[in-house]
């Protein structure tokens, strides 16, 4: 299942944050970025911004004031000087990279990985949906689950909102990926799903379950009057 076809999917996984240099070199060419190696890591900032430096595809190599072992520098073919240093915000869009921005301190870069993750590293995990997103039938199986207060053993559990027409659903065990998954119950995504049909639960219902379990969702909350999530069938009985 691709993020695309997923409307649960909110906000960023696996946040990290990655110091470049931003290097300036022949005057026709465009500046380029680079890690610094691991061997100067430890650099700090202004121990590298405005130092001259040795770099290649992978990395570079901070050379005023640095001892580096000749048979290292021979690997480095190409001169510049670091002009800034970059902090990268990188996520994992399940399994795509992507770049959310930059920050020109360490501090500020945590900072915005704090903002965006919150403490539990997640930027979302309960949703409140339309009723409508199933059929009749699954969602009186679900109020029926709810009500018989017995645990299914199948990676959720049911409950009524009181003072409300409103019925939720624990997921257990998020995200239900193939890896954690094997990880947390030894199991896989399709060995769950067809334990849950077997048990008599809808199809539809264990479809949305699924949906929302890869979002790593942990509460859903089905309720006549909430909104209809644009990417949801929609059961008109």
């Amino acid at each position: 299942m691709t993020t695309h076809t997923n409307p649960f999917v909110r906000g960023y996984q696996n946040l990290a944050i990655r110091r470049v240099l931003m290097i300036t070199y022949e005057d026709d060419c465009p500046p380029c970025f680079r890690p610094l190696h691991p061997s100067q890591a430890h650099l700090p900032d202004d121990k590298v911004q405005l130092f001259p430096c040795i770099f290649c595809d992978d990395n570079a190599l901070i050379t005023e004031g640095q001892e580096i072992p000749e048979e290292l520098a021979a690997e480095y073919h190409s001169f510049g000087t670091v002009r800034i240093v970059v902090y990268e915000l990188t996520a994992d869009d399940f399994g795509t990279p992507v770049h959310i921005g930059d920050a020109y301190s360490a501090e500020a870069a945590r900072e915005v990985v704090d903002r965006l993750a919150f403490e539990t590293g997640h930027y979302s995990r309960c949703w409140e949906i339309s009723s409508a997103h199933l059929p009749t039938s699954a969602m009186q199986h679900l109020e029926d689950l709810a009500d018989a207060d017995t645990p299914t053993g199948l990676l959720f559990e049911t409950f009524r909102v009181p003072g409300s027409y409103a019925t939720g659903c624990k997921l257990l065990c998020t995200p239900w990926t193939p890896q954690n998954l094997a990880t947390t119950v030894g199991s896989d995504a399709e060995t769950l799903r067809q334990d849950q049909l077997r048990a008599g639960v809808p199809e539809s219902l264990v479809n949305l379950l699924h949906l929302a379990a890869l979002a790593d969702t942990r509460f859903l909350i089905l309720d006549p009057d909430a909104s209809v999530l644009d990417g949801l069938p929609v059961y008109d009985e």
